[in-house]
């Protein structure tokens, strides 16, 4: 295993934590703009502040058990999954790039969240107690 792999893999998901950090505050903190997200993009339109809440403080449980590397099956693919779903969900803005730059950031952050899934046996610096993957 090259020896900068463990620390290109931690730099990944300290990126990919941070935006989600800022999501999970968004539920948190601004219910209502998070209302108008999800009513506008996920057609989940009338969910009470209680509800954001609630999502608020599950997505931070999991986002913080990612940013620790625990659970690396479960967390990364959690992340991957709930990204995916972002991005995709936000399809017909991409039909109108010139209008709509900055959601193309999704995707290499979509790449981000992949490749961290499909790397997480070598995401050796974490809190998580699995071994370290023999050399392929």
């Amino acid at each position: 295993m090259p020896k900068q792999l463990p620390l290109a893999l931690l730099l990944l998901r300290l990126g990919v934590f941070t935006v989600f950090l800022f999501w999970t505050l968004d539920k948190l903190v601004q219910p209502d703009h998070a209302a108008k997200v999800f009513g506008a993009f996920y057609g989940l339109g009338g969910l009470s502040d209680t509800a954001f809440y609630i999502m608020g403080a599950a997505q931070l449980a999991l986002i913080l058990a990612f940013v620790a590397g625990v659970m690396k099956t479960w967390t990364y693919g959690a992340i991957l999954v709930f990204h995916g779903v972002s991005t995709l969900s936000a399809f017909g803005k991409y039909l109108q790039p010139f209008e709509n730059l900055l959601f193309f950031a999704a995707w290499p952050m979509l790449a981000a969240c992949a490749a961290l899934f499909l790397l997480r046996d070598y995401d050796t610096l974490t809190l998580s107690r699995q071994p370290v993957p023999a050399t392929a």
